[in-house]
């Protein structure tokens, strides 16, 4: 269970094809010795299910804002001063319960594609629960940032993080706070605003760091990573900040693709050397569409009915051959 994202895949990749309805296919998909009731489950009840793991098993004050199991958990492995080393299962991320909201979202939206009015009206009420509660007790106001929260202490940990932006993307903050987010922090340039921006971490935090370091899997204590400049991006154009949203696009775009012979993993933002797996083709190519999709003021990951575009091929007419009689590949699992 890392990073909950599944019914946002569901949601992105039904509306490519317009169809929902496989999501409530029963098929049997083999009992593996733990209980015969999973073999005939939808793949909408699964969603379901994943989703209330988080709030089920990771909030333990059950405050309604759930807890990473630890940095690594997060994806952001070695930001340890945020989100605690391994099985600490302690810290209430700003990130993971932006994340949870936008999961309700999507279940929202499927469940009214399926015409299960109750589920979506009940996935409606449970994200507008978690994005008060976000607002509540996670938002400082002397500071005039999200941070995370420590579940043994009911205190905020004081870390300025990249993840601090995420209510931006989920569309959370109210305007003020997304101004006190913008102006005092992602544009300082004391802060986040390295010269490669987006910093992981605050340059005025006592860990930030730049380089490869490797001390915890890959260094988020200061270097910057395309898929936050991405969701960044998106939240300043649905917050009416489009010069800087363009800015954000420009600059990632200079970095991944003229500053850098190949595409890399993530990237020294004073330098713009890039950093991590040599050619790393995941999410760092989201920086090649990023200038393009502000222009065209789209967001292929926002949460509505609007159409999927095909960029590539509308833009640089690209074709993407079909693949027919694609091998089936066996995922089936057999526990002894």
């Amino acid at each position: 269970m890392f990073k909950p994202f599944l019914a946002q895949i569901a949601e992105l990749g039904s509306r490519q094809t317009g169809d929902y309805t496989w999501l409530e296919e029963r098929a049997d998909r083999g009992q593996r010795q733990i209980g015969a009731a999973f073999s005939q489950i939808s793949y909408y009840e699964q969603l379901i299910l994943a989703v209330d793991y988080w709030f089920r098993h990771c909030d333990f004050d059950q405050n309604g804002l759930a807890v990473w199991n630890s940095s690594d958990h997060s994806g952001m492995e070695n930001q340890i001063s945020r989100a605690g080393g391994l099985d600490a299962f302690r810290y209430e991320g700003v990130d993971v319960n932006c994340y949870l909201y936008r999961e309700l979202k999507a279940l929202q939206n499927i469940a009214l594609h399926l015409h299960k009015k109750e589920d979506a009206v009940r996935f409606g009420q449970r994200a507008d629960l978690l994005a008060d509660k976000i607002n509540t007790l996670l938002w400082d106001e002397t500071e005039g940032m999200y941070f995370d929260r420590d579940e043994y202490t009911g205190r905020r940990v004081k870390v300025k993080a990249v993840s601090a932006f995420t209510p931006l993307w989920a569309g959370i903050a109210s305007e003020r706070r997304a101004a006190r987010l913008v102006k005092e922090h992602l544009l300082n340039p004391e802060e986040f605003w390295t010269p490669f921006p987006v910093a992981g971490y605050a340059q005025t935090e006592p860990d930030y760091a730049q380089g490869d370091i490797r001390d915890w899997g890959c260094n988020w204590r200061g270097t910057t990573w395309i898929p936050m400049n991405y969701m960044i991006m998106h939240g300043l154009m649905d917050y009416g900040y489009t010069q800087e949203a363009q800015t954000l696009a420009k600059k990632t775009f200079e970095l991944v693709g003229m500053k850098n012979e190949v595409t890399r993993e993530f990237y020294q933002g004073e330098s713009g050397e890039g950093l991590g797996l040599k050619r790393f083709w995941g999410w760092s190519a989201l920086a090649y569409m990023m200038p393009f999709e502000c222009a065209l003021a789209y967001d292929p990951s926002r949460l509505d009915d609007r159409q999927i575009e095909a960029l590539g091929t509308r833009l640089f007419q690209i074709q993407f051959p079909e693949v027919k009689d694609a091998p089936v590949i066996n995922t089936q699992l057999t526990l002894e």
